[in-house]
């Protein structure tokens, strides 16, 4: 039998969802999925290497997404300048280029769906409420469940609307996991009710990503393990929907002399850098799989001739 947010989405959305999972089970497929916020650093694009060799080693396909929901922050330009940087460090994908912002349609299908089977409530907490409240949590913070029980409408309030938050329930939440951190997460004390829909209307990075990852197919997610705790939302979500996860490789980041991560918002250096300094993409690619101990310092090689060597090393 159908749990009741399956029964609740439409057939064809339902439908869907099981084709996309039975072409999951036919083979490997995996994604990258860059936001058009501003040009790729090299931190992103090794990531993507890392991401299309996993798939490309394993026999399957690798997409590209773009997750451009939140248009405040895209930038003009910026999705072009990803696609050519790709391509010069010849990583092709498969199939068309996927662009959340043309999928709104199925995110509010899903959307309106956990929120008729009661699986979605009204939050009016301010930022800095949430903040102050969240301080003791360090680098994640997590609700504490202010609104959960507070009767809240759905329409605005004082002129403004609510955000929308998925009611976690008290069972763990588990999931086949490949890069650092836990095995387990507890919904409620360690994942907390996220946001599925702000205030303002924009449909949240939880929601469209982990309704991506399932109407995809995708079997492996490859991300940065700046990431890590994105995940145990992405889950919940899909567990809902009685869908198993993908497996998830959460890989460490490229760091600046200082120690400091790689940022967009920061300006950290990307291809036009290296460019600059006259080298190509092999050069670039060498020097990436030296930095992982894959091959010696002063290795030149192409992505497609990386994928090579692994696959001469594979016992």
């Amino acid at each position: 039998m159908l749990n009741q947010l399956l029964e609740a989405l439409p057939a064809h959305t339902r439908g869907a969802l099981f084709v996309a999972q039975a072409q999951r089970s036919q083979g490997p497929r995996g994604r990258y999925a860059p936001s058009p916020s501003g040009p790729l650093h090299l931190g992103n694009l090794r990531t993507a290497l890392l991401s299309w060799l996993q798939a490309r080693q394993q026999g399957g396909e690798w997409l590209l997404r773009i997750d451009d929901l939140d248009t405040p922050r895209n930038r003009a330009g910026a999705e072009q300048g990803a696609l050519a940087d790709l391509q010069w460090l010849g990583l092709a994908w498969d199939g068309p280029l996927v662009r959340q912002s043309e999928r709104r349609g199925l995110y509010n299908t899903v959307l309106s769906a956990l929120r008729r089977t009661g699986l979605l409530y009204p939050c009016r907490c301010s930022r800095r409420l949430l903040a102050d409240l969240s301080a003791p949590h360090g680098a994640w913070p997590v609700y504490p469940g202010s609104c959960r029980q507070a009767g809240h409408r759905w329409g605005p309030e004082a002129g403004r609307l609510p955000s929308w938050r998925l009611r976690l329930s008290a069972a763990s939440i588990g999931w086949q996991e490949l890069g650092p951190g836990p095995h387990q997460l507890d919904g409620p004390s360690q994942v907390g009710d996220v946001v599925l829909r702000r205030g303002d209307g924009f449909l949240a990075y939880h929601l469209a990503t982990a309704v991506d990852e399932l109407w995809l197919g995708i079997s492996t997610v490859v991300r940065g393990e700046d990431l890590w705790h994105a995940t145990g939302p992405q889950v919940a979500l899909m567990q809902l929907l009685a869908q198993a996860p993908p497996s998830y490789w959460h890989v460490p980041l490229v760091r600046d002399g200082h120690g400091q991560r790689l940022a967009k918002r920061e300006g950290a250096m990307g291809l036009a850098g290296w460019r600059e300094r006259g080298f190509g993409p092999a050069e670039l690619v060498g020097q990436w799989a030296a930095e992982l101990g894959w091959l010696p310092p002063g290795s030149v090689l192409t992505a497609q001739e990386l994928l090579q060597e692994i696959f001469r090393k594979r016992p």
